[in-house]
């Protein structure tokens, strides 16, 4: 019940992230539409509903959407309009849908196929944004577009697999720079530095995500994505903390004076391989119980009382990549953004665990 109380009271009491369509308000709809999956509590389902008819009018426009920046971000919050399709069959979702796929055709593209993360980052891939447009852009495919654009897709997280990939670590760096122009970026690799722990998480969700929308009956693009979740999923377990179960901010560098088991980037992790299980991508048998341990240890350890409010604790404010020298990739710069309580990055995929856990009890 502790948990139950917690996520009712925190949507009870919540305001908008910004006043603009946004990713982290995106997380919270999605945490959303998952507790309805696993409890049908119309709670969520009117929460849902009224956040976005806040923004979406009868023509499908979204308002205060920042199309004109060509950010990934921006697609995340429209997930959920394929949850209110399904459920209410109004086309304003559907034209909803269409108002985001609009961007997406005509977002900037690396030269190998990717989509730019925003204008601002041009040649960038950053694993954020295969989260952010991935998953919608199949379910689109699988819905409405008779799954023509499905090898686009696949190839976009295969060309991840290729440059971001570090077979040594058997870990994903943040991003990766076309170019070689950026001053975080490696000159020979166009890496990023370090192995920051909730861009794992990003990456993790978006395969998932990315196969429970998809057709089975694609059968060579089901196992691929299915190899890299796979994979994906036992490199990461190599860096669980052995005591506490959790994952660090810097994952691979738990002996860094400073740093610490992060809230956001775990409760991807439980979330990403409680749902591999229900999915049947991941033996439940070998699986299950350790995304149960790591969940529960996040109730334990980060679902605190302050001031007689319960409070979600230790997740990272924001972190990202240029487009200065501020944001190097380097750990130290990791490890010196803000760490604050309740924010919707890891309050989102918190719900999304834990709705998960619900489903497969």
């Amino acid at each position: 019940m502790q948990v139950m109380n917690y996520i009712k009271e925190y949507l009870s009491n919540y305001h908008n992230y910004k006043d603009y369509w946004n990713y982290e308000d995106g997380c919270i709809l999605i945490g959303c539409e998952q507790m309805y999956e696993a409890t049908k509590d119309k709670f969520y389902k009117k929460f849902i509903t009224d956040y976005v008819d806040s923004f979406v009018t009868e023509d499908g426009t979204i308002v205060n959407y920042e199309k004109d920046k060509n950010s990934l971000d921006s697609m995340n919050a429209g997930k959920i309009f394929f949850f209110l399709y399904r459920e209410t069959k109004e086309d304003k979702y559907y034209r909803a849908i269409e108002y985001i796929m609009k961007q997406l055709r005509s977002q900037p593209r690396t030269e190998s196929g990717n989509f730019w993360h925003k204008k601002i980052y041009p040649n960038q891939i950053w694993l954020d944004g295969l989260y952010m447009a991935l998953p919608f852009y199949m379910e689109y495919e699988t819905v409405f577009n008779k799954k023509e654009n499905y090898n686009d897709i696949i190839k976009q997280f295969t060309n991840v697999r290729k440059y971001i990939f570090d077979d040594k670590k058997q870990l994903y760096y943040h991003a990766y720079d076309e170019s070689r122009s950026q001053e975080w970026a490696d000159k020979e690799t166009g890496l990023s530095k370090s192995f920051w722990l909730r861009s794992m998480g990003w990456y993790l969700m978006s395969l998932i995500d990315t196969i429970d929308v998809m057709s089975i009956e694609i059968f060579e693009a089901f196992k691929t994505l299915e190899g890299l979740f796979k994979e994906a999923v036992k490199g990461i377990l190599q860096y669980q903390d052995k005591d506490n179960k959790m994952f660090y901010q810097i994952i691979d560098r738990s002996d860094v004076e400073g740093n610490y088991t992060e809230t956001s980037g775990t409760s991807m992790i439980a979330y990403a391989i409680l749902k591999g299980c229900r999915l049947g991508v991941l033996s439940e048998e070998k699986y299950k119980k350790r995304a149960e341990e790591i969940l529960a240890s996040v109730i334990a350890n980060k679902l605190a009382t302050k001031d007689g409010t319960s409070v979600l604790t230790d997740i990272c404010l924001s972190a990202g990549l240029g487009p200065d020298n501020q944001r190097d990739g380097s750990t130290e710069y990791y490890l010196s953004e803000e760490v604050t309580v309740d924010d919707p990055k890891g309050v989102g995929p918190f719900m999304m665990a834990y709705a998960l856990s619900l489903m497969t009890k």
